[in-house]
């Protein structure tokens, strides 16, 4: 089943996606109740894909959890010793916008960077889980381009700044649920540029598992659903390549993962403001 986030007619709803054909969810407003409901299969009225805007699946209150460095070969193309435990960070939801919706490129940067990952959803509250239990508390998986700004990101050693410009970041297309993705260690994520691939890699090249991500989050805090974990992006990022390829206005960069779907965003520049 694919649950999205849309805007229709001048409102924003959750809804379970068929083919082409969008029904929307009209009784709930948070995603827990989304898919509740969509399980049990209350609806409401269908419209076509083509005429609704998607939105990141992701409430405006959720956490948005981050792992970096996550994929054993980026480890390597960044020159970083092994972790003995995962490197967090978090992005607000107003870094993110939906997919076919273009992400902004700050004026103040010129080292805008592409990610691709795969992203977690929690379905339920998840505190102290255990690996071996982790995946119960998964309600799905989405696509995120979980892009950088890298300068900003270097200024010192916490990388919330280059993480979370408003904007810069893309979830979506939807929510497949987690019955449909019997092993999140077995997939394929796939980066493409202007229709070029620039990253590829199983999910099994993960350092820190989904599910070992889940027990560890959820040793500090609550993982309530509707939260989102970004897993990490694999080697071949733009700031690694010699010259360094960064995104400009124009570009399309598409995020792939295999049994999920496609994200495909824009680039566009930044407006420079007005100061008075």
């Amino acid at each position: 089943m694919k649950i999205v986030r849309f805007e229709h007619a001048s409102r924003q709803r959750w809804g379970v996606l068929n083919d082409d054909q969008v029904t929307s969810i009209d009784a709930a407003d948070t995603f827990e109740q989304a898919i509740a409901q969509a399980r049990s299969g209350a609806a409401g009225e269908t419209v076509p894909l083509s005429a609704v805007r998607l939105l990141p699946p992701v409430g405006r209150d959720a956490k948005i959890i981050c792992a970096g460095l996550n994929y054993r070969a980026h480890l390597v193309e960044m020159k970083r010793a092994f972790p003995e435990y995962p490197s967090i960070f978090v992005r607000f939801a107003s870094s993110l916008v939906g997919h076919g919706e273009p992400v902004v490129r700050p004026f103040n940067s010129d080292c805008f960077d592409y990610e691709a990952e795969l992203a977690v959803v929690i379905g339920k509250p998840a505190r102290h889980v255990s690996v071996e239990h982790a995946l119960e508390y998964v309600a799905g998986y989405t696509c995120m381009a979980e892009n950088s700004v890298r300068d900003f990101q270097q200024h010192n050693t916490q990388a919330t700044p280059g993480k979370n410009f408003e904007r810069s970041g893309a979830l979506g297309p939807w929510i497949v649920t987690a019955d449909e993705v019997p092993d999140p260690g077995r997939l394929v994520l796939t980066g493409r540029l202007n229709g070029e691939e620039v990253q590829r890699s199983g999910t099994d090249d993960l350092i820190f598992s989904v599910p070992q991500l889940i027990a560890y989050l959820s040793s500090f805090t609550t993982l309530d659903a509707g939260d989102v974990i970004a897993t990490g992006t694999p080697e071949g990022v733009g700031m690694t390549r010699k010259p360094p390829r960064y995104l400009r206005e124009g570009d399309v960069f598409e995020v792939d993962v295999s049994g999920i779907g496609t994200l495909a965003n824009t680039v566009t520049n930044e407006r420079r403001p007005h100061v008075g």
